[in-house]
């Protein structure tokens, strides 16, 4: 069963600003914001431990405790363990996200990527969620962006651990699937190329947006679709950035890539759409992609995100960023 499969729509909930991404998120925002997502038809919410130490998948399984369980599919993660005792939220090295969830619980987070800190982070992340099931699984940043020159060491402690213990959890039907959730492409593409672990897809956030997607687009979106796996495309507005944030992989964005955003809009503007549209459709073009998640934090933008996924496109504005090259010149079109 492949992340197709399973997902009951192409567009998801991604959690991580429950966590109190970037601010100070009020507790009745946050449960509108999940209520508007249900509202609206999403039916696959993504989360995981790391977003604010345990707080949103405490919000979300505080949102969603009262809706059907069969109706709904959750992914959350492993690689991170929610302790109890606090720590000192400044001095925590969260590699390039050190300030992205300094809002969030003051728990300490214990990075463990072992086959029993896995079965503990599952079972940490039902209590939270309040439900009895997880569905998917995404082993959490095994990559450069986290552990440096560190993250292969890191990565052959989760392929002997956590990859082992989620197979036999898929295998015994108490998940559905698992894969890795990062940031970069290369631990992907480790993971395509090995013998024995059986990935059912892969959550890839920032790698594969209108504004970066050639290395992903070159190196793993073919093989993915070739063996029939899935990719949740994370983060479509790169940080905010695409749609006028400034932000772009949780920094502030350099020159070059504001320059590449002003482009776009220029060309989005002449033709009507919005940037958002641009950002979503183009993603899902893929048929590699399975679903995208914009995170949100503010029940407005839910409707914004289904306006966009709906929103009509002309085949000019495409060629037309192909033209500018502003798209790779492979990359999979919209019709």
């Amino acid at each position: 069963m492949t992340l197709k499969d399973i997902l009951p729509g192409q567009l998801g909930f991604g959690a991580a600003p429950l966590g109190n991404m970037f601010r100070d998120i009020p507790e009745t925002e946050a449960q509108a914001t999940v209520e508007a997502a249900w509202t609206d038809g999403i039916r696959y919410f993504d989360n995981a431990p790391f977003y604010g130490a345990g707080l949103a998948e405490i919000r979300m399984g505080e949102a969603l405790k009262d809706k059907p369980r069969s109706e709904y599919v959750i992914s959350t993660k492993v690689g991170r363990v929610i302790l109890d005792e606090v720590e000192d939220v400044s001095a925590r090295d969260l590699g390039e996200k050190g300030e992205v969830f300094k809002y969030g619980r003051p728990n300490r987070i214990v990075n463990d990527y072992s086959a029993d800190a896995t079965l503990r982070s599952i079972e940490d992340s039902l209590k939270r969620l309040n439900t009895d099931h997880i569905d998917i699984a995404f082993v959490h940043d095994v990559a450069q962006d986290f552990y440096g020159d560190d993250w292969l060491d890191v990565f052959e402690t989760a392929r002997k651990g956590a990859f082992k213990a989620l197979d036999r959890l898929r295998d015994e039907g108490v998940i559905k699937a698992w894969g890795l959730g990062v940031n970069r492409v290369e631990p992907i593409e480790i993971l395509l190329a090995l013998e024995g672990n059986r990935p059912d897809g892969f959550l890839l956030a920032g790698r594969y947006t209108l504004l970066d997607h050639d290395k992903a687009l070159q190196r793993v979106m073919p093989q993915v679709a070739e063996k029939g796996l899935g990719i949740v495309v994370g983060g479509p507005y790169s940080s905010g950035a695409l749609v006028g944030g400034p932000n772009f992989e949780y920094a502030p964005a350099t020159p070059a890539i504001l320059d590449k955003v002003t482009r776009i809009k220029a060309i989005a503007d002449r033709y009507g759409i919005s940037m958002k549209a641009a950002g979503l459709q183009f993603a899902l073009a893929n048929p590699a992609v399975a679903a995208v998640i914009p995170g949100a934090s503010r029940p407005g933008r839910i409707a914004e995100d289904r306006a966009a996924l709906n929103e009509t496109i002309p085949a000019d504005f495409w060629r037309e960023l192909r033209q500018a090259g502003l798209v790779h010149p492979d990359a999979p079109l919209p019709a």
